[in-house]
């Protein structure tokens, strides 16, 4: 079997696009990812233009140090800019999460049958800060934010943002955590496409009632035995 050499050519062109798509999606600069690799500049900008291929090790810790999966290196396709970071309003996002954050406590302070006065005394916040902290008016200083959920009952985390962008960023941090603090067989599990309905199966079983679970238990054990 003859390899055409041309073929070769292309596939360095291939990486040096991929490489290059991957350094700039990441915000990282050249001498950076250079450094990272124990390469110079030079020779990494070599690689993007497709003078030269890239060694496996080589790919294997530039993809490590941009955080993409080797298989995308392996790809045609280019890596999608989130269209949502780049209309990312801070200053929106933050006012917005204040009229939340105040609109929870006032429902968690209702519900706890106590009026503003009633929990400003209890947590040692002047009674008109609260109110403006409840209409989203004024930022809620953190340390003041705490000693409001610990009154109310509540936790920090019942206050986090889990819907705008930065919230879903967290949601998806925290899960990653998660799975990677699962024992590695099960990992492996999770990580198998084939076992997919598996998963779907244990979502479901995980939505039924308790009666209903016991139902589906003494099915299972009547047919078994």
């Amino acid at each position: 079997m003859t390899i055409n050499p041309v073929l070769k050519i292309i596939r360095a062109k291939k990486f040096g696009v991929l490489i290059r798509d991957a350094r700039v999606n990441s915000g990282k600069s050249l001498v950076d990812c250079a450094t990272a690799i124990g390469l110079s500049a030079d020779e990494l900008g070599a690689i993007e233009y497709g003078e030269r291929p890239p060694t496996l090790p080589e790919l294997e810790i530039l993809a490590y140090y941009l955080e993409v999966p080797l298989d995308h290196f392996r790809g045609n396709e280019i890596l999608k800019t989130d269209g949502n970071k780049k209309s990312f309003d801070p200053a929106e996002i933050k006012q917005l999460r204040q009229n939340e954050i105040g609109a929870l406590i006032h429902k968690v302070r209702i519900e706890a049958d106590l009026s503003i006065e009633e929990l400003a005394e209890k947590a040692g916040i002047a009674p008109s800060s609260l109110q403006s902290y409840e209409q989203g008016e004024v930022p809620i200083p953190i340390p003041e934010l705490e000693i409001l959920t610990l009154v109310l009952n509540n936790s920090m985390q019942d206050f986090e943002d889990q819907a705008s962008i930065v919230g879903s960023w967290f949601v998806e941090q925290r899960n990653m955590r998660e799975f990677l603090n699962l024992p590695k067989e099960l990992q492996s599990f999770v990580s198998k496409p084939v076992n997919r309905p598996y998963l779907e199966l244990a979502i479901k079983l995980s939505e039924l009632k308790v009666e209903r679970l016991r139902s589906l238990a003494e099915g299972l054990l009547e047919i078994t035995l």
